[in-house]
């Protein structure tokens, strides 16, 4: 499944500046369920923003994810809350103890090459019109 690519780039404002992605938007439930599965390749200033109905405890696998991922926890109001790895084809549950309502999947070791840490704030329309309620 590809998804199209959004027209704004999501901003992550980082201790070295701000840094834009490309992304697409998994906001539908069979979107964030597919995600990134069985896709084989990603463009490394690419990402996938899933978008959540409420702020929660998020739980991830990688099942049939060929794909190493960085997974970036999301509040509601853009900032980071954890970073963790995603392991392709594993079953194991990446939830990290934070609620967010959003997920950002970057292809592995791209939040450290961009300087992205856990307390960073992440802009993005979909984030700001989160941000606003």
């Amino acid at each position: 499944m590809r998804l199209p690519v959004d027209p704004e780039p999501l901003v992550a404002v980082t201790a070295t500046g701000e840094k834009n992605v490309d992304i697409e938007i998994a906001d539908e439930p069979q979107e964030r369920q597919r995600g990134l599965m069985f896709r084989q390749s990603m463009p490394e200033d690419r990402g996938m923003l899933f978008v959540f109905p409420a702020e929660r405890r998020q739980g991830f696998w990688m099942q049939n994810t060929p794909l190493a991922l960085d997974l970036l926890f999301i509040g509601a109001d853009g900032t980071v809350r954890a970073i963790a790895p995603g392991t392709p084809f594993s079953t194991a549950s990446i939830s990290p103890d934070v609620e967010s309502q959003f997920v950002l999947e970057l292809l592995a070791g791209t939040a450290q090459k961009m300087g992205i840490e856990v307390g960073n704030r992440l802009r993005h329309p979909r984030i700001a019109t989160v941000d606003a309620q």
